[in-house]
């Protein structure tokens, strides 16, 4: 509040329309039926391309070693594929999504995507995890059980909050709902960066002359990287979004700032990391290519 020669006025506007007050061209876009359309459809069609890769990597693998079913690359390549094309759906009919009538409902259909991306990249790190435990000689037999009881306790978790959504219909359930995305965020960052830079570093202490080193490093380098980046980027704009209504993310009249959230830390991490991870499998057994039991 300011007191200017006997008038006050009242400054109610938060710390990101004081950022961007001046450029009125924000607040038309947002209001613009037209850019909603033209933006929510770019982000699906950006959404269905990288589907469509991550089915065609898929295929490929499939092609090249058909005899190991089911491997951890595999299933990552698979899941990239439905969240991808979940996303691309939910955003093809972004009037539908974002203007149901139940808010239960409408947390569902935007926080499942959420959910299966990070299980996606915390399949990422137990591969690498698996990987470092096999190099430095050490049992890997709890790894797998682990990734599947901390994707059960989040998935429990989550149903739980949409219930409580659902029938206490209280904006603090809603905020803590996005604060548990934000936790979450930042403990699979904090994955890629423990195991991430576990191999990093054991990569590193591998003679120079190594078959493939220099390669493997630089891979393992730049995915760990995008990927801590990417979330530890989910986690402050969720969280900010929590308490900020002009910087809440999945509505309809912020367009813009939707386009730059899921640029960020979906669609541009995800085309990077799948680019980076595009070299095929090789045909003979590998230690640290094996099927997923």
């Amino acid at each position: 509040m300011v007191r200017v020669k006997g008038f006050i006025l009242t400054e109610k506007t938060s710390l990101l329309k004081d950022v961007v007050g001046m450029l009125g061209w924000w607040d038309e876009i947002d209001k613009s039926e037209e850019w909603q359309r033209y933006i929510f459809y770019s982000l699906s069609a950006s959404y269905a391309l990288i589907s469509f890769v991550a089915l065609v990597q898929l295929c490929r693998i499939q092609l090249r070693v058909p005899e190991y079913g089911w491997t951890t690359q595999k299933v990552f390549h698979l899941m990239n594929f439905v969240v991808n094309g979940l996303r691309a759906v939910l955003f093809c009919f972004y009037k539908t999504v974002f203007l149901v009538k139940s808010k239960a409902l409408e947390m569902v259909l935007l926080d499942l995507p959420n959910l299966l991306f990070f299980s996606t990249y915390m399949l990422l790190v137990l591969f690498w995890a698996e990987i470092y435990y096999q190099a430095r000689s050490l049992p890997i037999n709890k790894l797998r059980p682990a990734y599947y009881c901390i994707n059960g306790f989040i998935y429990l978790a989550q149903v739980c909050i949409w219930i409580s959504i659902r029938l206490s219909k209280s904006p603090v359930a809603i905020e803590f709902a996005r604060v548990f995305i934000s936790g979450i965020s930042l403990c699979v960052a904090s994955g890629f960066v423990l195991y991430g830079g576990r191999l990093f570093l054991m990569l590193r202490r591998f003679p120079i002359e190594s078959r493939g080193r220099q390669k493997k490093l630089f891979e393992v380098g730049f995915v760990t990287g995008i990927c801590c980046a990417c979330f530890v980027l989910r986690c402050l704009m969720v969280l900010v979004s929590a308490f900020d209504e002009d910087a809440d993310i999945d509505v309809l009249y912020h367009p813009l700032l939707n386009l730059i959230y899921y640029m960020l830390v979906e669609i541009i991490p995800s085309a990077l990391v799948l680019f980076m991870l595009r070299k095929l499998p090789p045909k003979r057994v590998s230690d640290q290519y094996h099927p997923i039991k």
